[in-house]
């Protein structure tokens, strides 16, 4: 059960072209352990994260997180909703999130993780690969829920479908598309699926350019044409857990156990596979849903103590 008292802070942080992103920190009540940055999904917000957040706050981990460009409350008019712009402007924001949340970080600064689920797994493992590297080095070990690396096959668009609408999308980029999610999907526990049909932020509604740059960061995953490398971590290590359940209907769990199996010259690597699990991990109901916060927050921790030679000895 996640702590009732745990510290927030909201805030705005202003992009180099001037868009404003909503930012939210869940606080531990003591110093940290260990610090996430965590990026969100596709029709997603940072307050839909708030039982986990405010649980990994109770065990020491402090989380920074941020409502993408296009998402949530950084979504300021409604020619906005979905507005993400080209992969290139999506990863130059983490990059921009990162920067302040570690502007004032010393040396012996908390270790720090980026996570990220579905759009944002696959966001993350992007980002892992091909990131700025002294940005890289800043960060312990790279998390992926669900990433988005292939849509589960019931879902999937015709070829021709995508490739009419990639042409669309040059022609008419910022035009709008609802891409509805099948709410019973999402979670076991059918609360979620009342949540998300409930919630007005999740407006399921990307630009033709926006869900353009998401598939094809899907295709470059699972293609192996953008594969995770060893040595892009702090201390010249790459840390890297994979977390996805079999039963997803949203995220094709088959894909990204492949994709995994690309990251074999990654010394310490994991993937944990929740069998019969659903797309939002984090939201199962009962053992499954204890055991991946269980697993999240022991992967951390022993990763989390000071570095020996890279490697990183567990925090007790």
């Amino acid at each position: 059960m996640a702590s009732s008292n745990v510290a927030t802070e909201e805030g705005w942080l202003t992009l180099p072209d001037s868009h404003k992103l909503y930012t939210k920190t869940w606080k531990t009540s003591g110093p940290p352990k260990a610090r996430i940055i965590l990026v969100h999904g596709f029709s997603d917000h940072v307050n839909m994260y708030n039982d986990l957040l405010n649980s990994l706050a109770s065990k020491g981990i402090q989380v920074h997180a941020f409502d993408q460009r296009g998402w949530g409350r950084s979504v300021q008019a409604p020619a906005q909703k979905g507005l993400t712009g080209p992969t290139e402007n999506v990863l130059e924001d983490i990059t921009s999130f990162i920067k302040s949340v570690t502007a004032t970080d010393s040396d012996d600064a908390v270790p720090l993780f980026l996570m990220g689920h579905s759009m944002g797994g696959a966001e993350t493992l992007m980002y892992a690969a091909n990131g700025p590297p002294e940005v890289l080095r800043k960060f312990r070990g790279f998390i992926a829920e669900a990433p988005f690396v292939a849509l589960h096959p019931s879902t999937r668009p015709w070829k021709s479908t995508v490739v009419l609408g990639r042409l669309a999308g040059k022609l008419l980029p910022h035009m709008h598309m609802v891409n509805k999610l099948d709410p019973k999907l999402l979670s076991r526990d059918p609360e979620i699926a009342k949540q998300f049909k409930a919630d007005p932020l999740c407006h399921e509604t990307g630009t033709l350019e926006g869900l353009a740059g998401m598939l094809d960061r899907a295709a470059a995953l699972e293609n192996g044409d953008v594969v995770v490398k060893e040595g892009m971590g702090e201390g010249g290590k790459t840390r890297i857990l994979v977390l996805h359940g079999t039963a997803d209907g949203i995220c094709d769990f088959q894909a990204t156990k492949k994709m995994y199996d690309r990251l074999s010259g990654i010394q310490d690597r994991e993937m944990r596979v929740f069998e019969g699990g659903y797309h939002v991990l984090h939201a199962e109901p009962g053992e499954d849903g204890r055991r991946f916060k269980g697993d999240l927050v022991k992967w951390i921790m022993d990763r989390s103590g000071p570095l020996e030679g890279g490697m990183a000895k567990p925090r007790l």
